[in-house]
């Protein structure tokens, strides 16, 4: 298997290749190193694993949720953006990063259980929740089993299926084959990389999420549902999400892909700070042109 195709796996676009591909500012430019600042966090005992986590800022808490193989640093041009004006909670989900995979198969509803959890265990009040990826599905399992801990949402490139209802053709196939060749790599006992946490993080990818309309329907929390408008999650996927959700707002941002955290991080920090600093509402043009009566 060669090296391209194993880093490749994370965040359903295909992640760390076409991450690096992307001429934008690195984990090195800032002067803080996220994911590597014990002092400022550190590991809470969630669910039978070590869960790391770090805090930036003070105010109103805010999490900030990273896609599948990241870790915290994927977030930190969030981190920089928001914790002048938030609690910024980051944390490396289960079997991520510093975080351990613990026993059994990895799941969103477990994700979401440990995360929930992480804000109980930080007594932290409702939290606003930004999710990149798997972060999005996360923060939607949370808002679902715990709305309790939940203000709002703002998930990116978020999906409720892993078929191709919900995600592209190339992207449901390219799972499968570097499923494939990862299983491989665990046959034939090899030892240069996790293949267990790297297998399970391509079975979540395959088989999960599988959160019914109806579900996303009992969301009571206002959330805004953002794509690229080339993402790896399609259009009229994330537009069905929109419609199902009581408060929700869509935002498909034109040119851009699954990597907007990235790409134009000034584009997607703007939107969510909107979002997260005003009360829902709904316009309507109707209202507007002809009046409300």
């Amino acid at each position: 298997m060669n090296t391209n195709a194993l880093t490749r796996f994370g965040l359903l676009a295909g992640l760390v290749i076409a991450w690096l591909s992307i001429p934008l500012a690195t984990a090195q430019d800032s002067e803080v190193s996220y994911g590597n600042e014990p002092e400022r966090g550190g590991y809470a005992d969630i669910n039978g694993i070590k869960m790391y986590y770090e805090v930036y800022g003070e105010g109103e808490p805010m999490a900030l949720i990273h896609g599948s193989g990241q870790d915290i640093s994927a977030m930190r041009h969030q981190i920089d953006y928001f914790a002048d004006n938030y609690k910024v909670v980051v944390a490396d989900s289960r079997a991520h990063g510093k975080s351990g995979l613990g026993e059994g198969e990895l799941t969103y509803i477990q994700m979401a259980d440990d995360w929930a959890d992480l804000f109980r265990y930080q007594k932290l009040g409702p939290v606003k929740v930004v999710g990149w990826s798997d972060g999005g599905n996360i923060g939607l399992r949370m808002a679902v089993d715990h709305p309790e801990v939940i203000s709002k949402v703002a998930t990116m490139g978020a999906n409720l299926q892993p078929d191709e209802s919900a995600v592209q053709p190339w992207a449901v196939a390219w799972v499968k084959e570097a499923s494939a060749e990862v299983d491989a790599m665990l046959a034939a006992g090899d030892t240069s990389q996790n293949w267990k946490v790297q297998a399970e993080h391509l079975r979540l990818l395959r088989e999960q999420p599988d959160m019914s309309l109806a579900e996303l329907a009992s969301i009571k929390v206002p959330v805004l549902v953002m794509a690229g408008d080339s993402d790896v999650i399609r259009d009229e996927h994330t537009v069905l999400m929109y419609q199902n959700i009581e408060q929700a707002h869509l935002a498909i941002f034109p040119g851009e892909t699954h990597f907007t955290p990235e790409s134009d991080t000034a584009l997607f920090n703007r939107t969510d700070d909107k979002n997260m600093s005003n009360p829902y509402t709904r316009p309507s043009t109707k209202d507007i042109m002809l009046g409300a009566h």
